[in-house]
């Protein structure tokens, strides 16, 4: 067993994972949206990398899971597991290190369902968009 993992208790390990993941979480959601914006400012810059299939495949599957889940009331796998892991810490939900509560501030809202199924629903017409105004290459 490592040495740092040696010396912390169960609840400081599942509050580390829970801060792992929504760190995991806010680098997807970052992937999502600075994608799009990569795709559009890139073709518009000559970037040549915006245009690979596989960049254009895992970001329209990452929208497209997000814009599923919304439609389908789902809640996301990973604020499942790190909800999860800081109850299984002793803590509450929404709370721990000053790093996750930021991030946690960030990436949480409060607003009604639909507000997130019309919002996932447009970014995902936007990213559909961009198939079609610059479509991706596979050289």
């Amino acid at each position: 067993m490592p040495t740092v993992l040696r010396f912390m208790n169960g609840s400081s390990l599942y509050l580390l994972l829970a801060d792992a993941v929504l760190l995991v979480h806010v680098s997807v959601a970052l992937f999502v949206v600075g994608g799009l914006g990569c795709i559009i400012v890139g073709n518009r810059r000559a970037w040549q990398w915006v245009n690979s299939l596989w960049f254009r495949l895992v970001h329209l599957a990452a929208i497209g899971v997000i814009a599923l889940q919304a439609w389908l009331g789902a809640v996301c796998p990973l604020t499942s597991l790190e909800m999860w892991l800081r109850t299984r810490s002793g803590s509450s939900v929404y709370t721990g290190s000053f790093v996750s509560y930021w991030l946690q501030k960030t990436l949480y809202y409060d607003a009604p369902h639909w507000v997130f199924i019309l919002a996932y629903s447009l970014f995902t017409l936007a990213v559909a968009a961009t198939w079609w105004y610059y479509p991706p290459r596979t050289r």
